[in-house]
C-alpha cells in the first residue's frame, strides 16, 4: 500500500470510530472531505472497524526507510492501530481485562501502587500543614481556604496564562496566529481540557463545579496551554504536518499512546518551564492580582501528594478488574487522597465512564515514564532541549523505554 493512502485509510479509520463513540476523535485538523466522506457512510461496525485496522496494521512497511516511513513514523502508526483495533472489538463486545486494555491503548503496563507510599506520603503531608487534629481534616481546610473565588477565577487563569506564554515563546518558539480563548463551565468529569481548532488555535475550558485552587490554577495553565497540550499541538502542526507532511498527526485520538504521552508532557509543562521555585513565582502573580498565596507551603504539600499518584489507577484497578463495590472504592479514594464523599465520586465518574475508563493511566504512567526518560537525558542534554523533542516528534511510550 503506497505510503499515502494507508494515511487517508488511516484518517478515515479513526474519524469512524467518532461516529462510534462521540469524542473519539478528541482533534481532527486535516482534510475537512474526509470528515464529510465518513459522514455520508453507513452506521460502522466495530467489528469491521477491528479488521480494517489489522488490515491497515498489516501493510504497515517492515522496512520502512524503503517504504516512505522511517522507523519511529512506521513505530507510531503500528502502535496506534493496535490500539484502535483493540477498541473495535470491545465496542463489538469483547470482554477484555483492564490491564491488557490498558497496555494495548497506551503501550504501557500497569501494576498497583504500594500502600507504604502512600502512608509516607500521609507523613509527608502532615509535615508539610502542621498544626493539629486529624490529617483529612486539615488538608481539607488547607484546600478550602487555597479556593479561588468564582468571580476571579476567569481573572486569575489570564494572568497565568500570558506569564506562561511569554516564558514559551522565548523557548519553544510559536506561530504569530496562536492563540487561545478560554471558557469556564460546570458539569463536566475533568478540572481542564484543551479542544484543539487546528491553524494553532485552541479553546481551553475549565470547569467551575471542582472549586479551583491557587495552587493547582498554574499547573492546570501550563497542561492545557503553555507548555502543554495547545503549545504540543501547534509545534507539531507546524513541524510534522506543514514542514514534514505527516498527516496522520491532524487526528488526535482518544485511548491511543498519543494520550499518554500528551498527557505525561502536560503534566510535566510546569516543572520544565518554571521549575522548583514555581510557588514563589506563582506567589507573585497572585499578589499582581491582590491575592495572597503562600507558596512555599503549596510546593511542600504538593511533593508530598505526588506519591499519591497511584492511588487514582488502583481505584480503576480495583473498579474494572477486581469488580469491587463502588462504595469500597469510593472509600478507598477517601482514605487515601484525603478528599470528601462528593470529590470521590466525581472522580469515580471520570473512572466509570466508558470512553475515559482507562485514560487515567495516561496520567499516572505518562508522568512517570516521561519525568524518568526528561531526568535520564544524556550528559550535555539541557532540560529545555529534551523537553521540547517531546514537543516535536512522534514518539511513542516504548520508544522512551528503549531509550
Amino acid at each position: 500500500m503506497e505510503p499515502d493512502t494507508l494515511i487517508r485509510e488511516y484518517l478515515l479509520l479513526g474519524l469512524r470510530f467518532d461516529r462510534v463513540e462521540d469524542g473519539y476523535v478528541d482533534s481532527f485538523t486535516g482534510d475537512p472531505a474526509l470528515r464529510r466522506a465518513v459522514a455520508d457512510e453507513p452506521a460502522p461496525d466495530p467489528a469491521e472497524l477491528a479488521r480494517q485496522a489489522q488490515r491497515l496494521l498489516a501493510a504497515v512497511p517492515d522496512t520502512p526507510r524503503t517504504g516512505g516511513f522511517d522507523q519511529a513514523r512506521a513505530d507510531y502508526l503500528s502502535a496506534h492501530l493496535r490500539a484502535l483495533a483493540l477498541a473495535g472489538r470491545k465496542f463489538a463486545g469483547e470482554d477484555v481485562g483492564f490491564v491488557d486494555e490498558v497496555e494495548t491503548y497506551f503501550d504501557v503496563r500497569i501494576t498497583k501502587g504500594d500502600p507504604d507510599t502512600y502512608r509516607q506520603a500521609h507523613v509527608a503531608l502532615d509535615e508539610a500543614l502542621g498544626g493539629t487534629g486529624p490529617l483529612a481534616e486539615r488538608i481539607q481546610a488547607h484546600r478550602t481556604g487555597d479556593e479561588i473565588p468564582p468571580e476571579r477565577l476567569e481573572e486569575c487563569i489570564h494572568a497565568f496564562s500570558s506569564a506562561l506564554r511569554d516564558r514559551v515563546r522565548a523557548t519553544y518558539p510559536l506561530p504569530d496566529a496562536e492563540t487561545i480563548t478560554y471558557e469556564v463551565v460546570t458539569d463536566k468529569p475533568w478540572s481542564g481540557f484543551n479542544y484543539y481548532l487546528g491553524d494553532y488555535k485552541s479553546t481551553v475550558a475549565v470547569n467551575a463545579d471542582l472549586k479551583q485552587q491557587m495552587a493547582n490554577l498554574p499547573r492546570l495553565v501550563a497542561h492545557e496551554s503553555y507548555p502543554g497540550h495547545h503549545t504540543e499541538h501547534c509545534r507539531k502542526e507546524a513541524g510534522l504536518v506543514h514542514a514534514l507532511g505527516h498527516a496522520e498527526q491532524t487526528i488526535f485520538l482518544v485511548n491511543t499512546p498519543q494520550c499518554l504521552m500528551a498527557e505525561g508532557l502536560a503534566d510535566l509543562a510546569l516543572y520544565a518551564v518554571v521549575g522548583q521555585g514555581w510557588g514563589e513565582w506563582a506567589a507573585e502573580i497572585y499578589a499582581d492580582l491582590g491575592l495572597r498565596f503562600d507558596g512555599a507551603r503549596a510546593e511542600a504539600v504538593s511533593a508530598a501528594t505526588a506519591a499519591l499518584a497511584d492511588v487514582r489507577q488502583d481505584a480503576a484497578l480495583m473498579l474494572h478488574d477486581e469488580h469491587r463495590p463502588v462504595d469500597d472504592v469510593v472509600a478507598f479514594l477517601k482514605r487515601w487522597l484525603l478528599v470528601d464523599d462528593e470529590r470521590a465520586r466525581q472522580m469515580l465518574r471520570f473512572l466509570s465512564s466508558p470512553l475515559w475508563r482507562a485514560y487515567t493511566s495516561t496520567y499516572v504512567e505518562g508522568y512517570r515514564l516521561l519525568r524518568g526518560w526528561l531526568d535520564a537525558r544524556p550528559a550535555g542534554v539541557g532540560l529545555t532541549e529534551r523537553f521540547g523533542r517531546l514537543l516535536d516528534e512522534p514518539l511513542i511510550p516504548s520508544a522512551l523505554r528503549a531509550a
